[in-house]
């Protein structure tokens, strides 16, 4: 069971107004979460994560509707030979159409024939929907409600039944929401999810109205809140606090337009700030939510709270210097509680104890020699428009200089980039040649690419590859480009490219930066070859000339080559 961990620090940590409290876990990711603007799951896609919310502990996964599309048809049906440990599964459904019994309506039948344990019902609680989008009478929509929900339970179902539109009808017609709650619990639902399917609501309307519904029926409250206005953690933790036990949500806070609560962000701050028990293990939720990223093929929001990249992140030199003091300077909790790590980051903004902090992140106790140098040296390049947060590699290779230390493997005598487009061509020719020397020996080679950065890649590497044969391991898993200029720049603006290299058992970051693009991919190319053969432990090669690491001879300042 998860409490608050040892030697957990920040606000909330002593307080615990939740403390022996176990909430219910209910993870929507696969049916609301899909919902969400670019997000989109395979039926492999949705298997793999059903078994990874599981082996996490997750309490209740709902796996879609079975009555929408066939691909949430296909999901169920593979599920049924699917063991799961201990999450159980739920299908999402509506009550049923107005003037059709339950026992001959398509969408309950299609729920019932996921042949899942729990099926959860949705049903109008604002009586602008029952009225305008329904067209149904209010009474008639309390039948539809409570006869779904018996129907259901008279097939041997588990009933969870959602409250679509709760606060906005409680608002609107108060005693009218808390009447299709009683129908609901008149058909036999065993929870009684309150929805802030608008994402409008306040912490304290939430508050407000689960106190509400916790006097009228003795079931399990739940919420279910949106983020339209960025509250629907702050929503659900209300909810939580005000006495339900029940919280709806997604990974990554996925969802239809701002996104629902992100249920590792409720999670991580229900143990560690409110001290309640939880079986899920909070140093597995770095790595889940960007299991879950990495299947809907998204990049992980560094920003998001405990499990994001940044969220341990520290640039200001001011800061570092303190963390590496005492944590609780500047972190609310520990980092490896939730399954993260601290990162320093480097930057015209660091001091000394970046660099410091740095070598031991890195291991690299040399890069503590010399550091205010480095720093100053650090600090001019960011001038120019180089940045090292996502480009170690370059980082380390600009610290072995400044120490004296770094010897070229070998010495590019220049290149040449065409990009050939005629009339008729689908796409442009780009073919590149580069000259290297490496020791006494001279390569001249052209490559063809997909496109001039690929095209300079190839050729790099295929002039070097006789030399170091390892460089065939090279991949390229991203290119990211980004103009830096000011308004008056024009196309004449600084121009940063970060390449990120694997070998297939690493992966680093370089960077480059110059008026012309190309170069300035050309630099990052030559620092993501330099950092793999440094790390193979390879020999420099002897008669090179050492360049700096941003593509120049260490006595000038980096320019652009046209």
């Amino acid at each position: 069971m998860n409490e608050v961990p040892a030697g957990a620090h920040g606000a909330g940590a002593t307080d615990a107004p939740l403390r022996g409290v176990t909430v219910e876990l209910y993870d929507t990711t696969l049916r609301d979460g899909t919902q969400g603007q670019g997000v989109s799951f395979t039926s492999d896609d949705k298997v793999a994560i059903a078994r990874r919310l599981d082996s996490f502990g997750i309490d209740l996964i709902e796996g879609g509707w079975p009555g929408s599309n066939p691909r949430d048809v296909a999901f169920f049906e593979r599920m049924i030979d699917v063991p799961l440990e201990r999450a159980t599964l739920a299908s999402f459904g509506s009550t049923r159409r107005k003037g059709i019994p339950p026992e001959d309506d398509g969408n309950l039948l299609a729920l019932l024939r996921a042949r899942t344990p729990v099926v959860t019902l949705f049903g109008k609680s604002w009586t602008l929907h029952v009225i305008e989008a329904l067209g149904a009478s209010l009474d008639e929509n309390l039948r539809m409600i409570e006869e779904s929900v018996a129907y259901c339970r008279e097939q041997g179902v588990r009933v969870i039944y959602d409250a679509e539109h709760f606060f906005d009808g409680w608002r609107a017609d108060a005693e009218y929401a808390l009447e299709t709650l009683a129908a609901a619990a008149r058909g036999g639902a065993e929870r009684l999810v309150l929805c802030d399917t608008n994402g409008g609501a306040l912490p304290a309307q939430i508050a407000a109205g689960v106190r509400e519904t916790r006097t009228r029926w003795d079931v399990i409250v739940g919420v279910h809140t949106h983020n339209d206005a960025g509250l629907a953690v702050a929503n659900a933790l209300a909810g939580i606090e005000a006495g339900a036990r029940h919280v709806q949500g997604t990974i990554g806070g996925y969802g239809e337009r701002c996104g629902n609560a992100d249920l590792l962000t409720v999670l991580g701050t229900l143990v560690l700030k409110l001290g309640a028990v939880q079986p899920q293990a909070l140093t597995a939720l770095t790595a889940l939510s960007r299991f879950v990223d990495d299947r809907a093929n998204l990049v992980s929001n560094p920003r998001t709270p405990y499990v994001g990249e940044a969220a341990f992140a520290h640039k200001g030199g001011i800061h570092v210097s303190a963390v590496n003091k005492r944590p609780e300077t500047y972190e609310h909790v520990p980092p490896e509680t939730v399954g993260n790590v601290r990162r320093v980051l480097l930057s015209d903004l660091s001091g000394r104890a970046n660099v410091v902090a740095k070598a031991t992140e890195l291991g690299d106790g040399g890069l503590a020699e010399g550091a205010g140098e480095l720093v100053g040296r650090l600090k001019e390049l960011e001038h120019l428009g180089f940045a090292f947060e996502g480009a170690e590699a370059s980082f380390q290779l600009v610290a072995r200089k400044a120490r004296g230390e770094h010897r070229p493997f070998f010495t590019l005598h220049g290149y040449t980039v065409v990009i050939d487009k005629r009339d008729g061509d689908v796409a442009p020719r780009c073919e590149a040649s580069v000259r290297v020397q490496v020791g006494d020996a001279f390569e001249h080679t052209a490559a063809d690419g997909d496109g001039p950065v690929n095209a300079l890649d190839r050729a790099l590497r295929k002039a070097l590859e006789g030399f170091y044969p390892t460089l065939a391991e090279l991949r390229l898993t991203d290119y990211k480009v980004r103009v830096l200029g000011g308004p008056d720049s024009g196309t004449a603006s600084i121009v940063r490219v970060v390449v990120e290299t694997t070998d297939g058992r690493r992966i680093w970051g370089t960077v480059g930066a110059q008026e012309n693009i190309i170069d300035a991919s050309y630099q990052a190319l030559l620092d993501a070859i330099d950092s793999k053969l440094h790390a193979d432990g390879v020999p420099p090669a002897g008669g090179a000339h050492d360049v700096d690491a941003v593509g120049a001879p260490t006595d000038v300042m980096p320019t652009a080559r046209r």
